[in-house]
């Protein structure tokens, strides 16, 4: 049975020009499956977090070619992006970003409220039922200040939940995080690429975490240095 692609990079290559120019990425070609939990790793500066970036299609200069959901993302505009990104990828970061005076519930609420798709009646509802989902549906009229860090960053997760997005994208979603919430958030993470089919992308510094993901991309200087330990350069 052959596997469906959500995600794929052709030669993509990236320069930073400041204080001169460097080259932070070089030819990195990768695929990522629907249902699959995708770790990238890598010393700092190994080009992790901005391959992430580029994926993410925030950052358009690049060269290659990314395509996400078998379209071509690569020369698109922004506003062509922002609905792509609101419909089709969730964004889980190291900070949880929550809007503190607002209830859990309406934190979650806020990509779809952006998206139109739904009445806000319906919208309540997918929030409401994404927040069950990760053991939260009790919190959801509480400002999210009055949270622990572990709840905070589960709102978060069901933030990027609330469009049903194919591609759920985390930038050391557990670094800052205990190993007991850390335990958690990788269970929720592994709960949604094999029950739910969605694709988990991950950048992460904590090695448990990416051992116990369904695969490992290693970078190093810009490079892919090996996927799940099968050494890609030699020498």
């Amino acid at each position: 049975m052959t596997r469906q692609i959500v995600l794929q990079t052709k030669n993509v290559g990236k320069y930073f020009y400041d204080p001169e120019k460097f080259r932070v990425l070089n030819n990195i070609s990768i695929e990522a499956y629907k249902g699959e939990f995708l770790t990238l790793v890598g010393k700092s500066g190994s080009g992790k977090s901005t391959l992430l970036y580029l994926l993410s299609t925030m950052d358009t200069d690049y060269d290659g070619e990314i395509w996400i959901d078998e379209k071509k993302v690569t020369g698109l505009t922004q506003n062509v992006l922002a609905e792509m990104r609101n419909e089709k990828i969730g964004f889980v970061f190291q900070f949880h970003y929550l809007l503190p005076e607002f209830s859990c519930l309406k934190n979650v609420m806020i990509p779809a409220l952006r998206l139109g798709e739904y009445s806000r009646q319906e919208i309540e509802e997918r929030a409401y039922n994404k927040l069950e989902i990760l053991g939260l549906k009790d919190q959801a009229l509480k400002p999210a200040s009055k949270l622990s860090g572990g709840q905070q960053q589960r709102v978060a997760i069901a933030r990027a939940l609330i469009n049903d997005p194919k591609i759920i994208m985390g930038d050391e979603p557990t670094g800052n995080l205990d190993s007991k919430n850390s335990q958690i958030v990788f269970d929720i993470f592994k709960q949604l690429s094999s029950e739910f089919g969605q694709t988990i992308i991950a950048v992460t510094h904590d090695n448990d975490f990416a051992k116990a993901s369904d695969r490992t991309i290693e970078m190093q200087d810009g490079k892919i240095l090996s996927h799940n330990g099968m050494s890609l350069i030699k020498g």
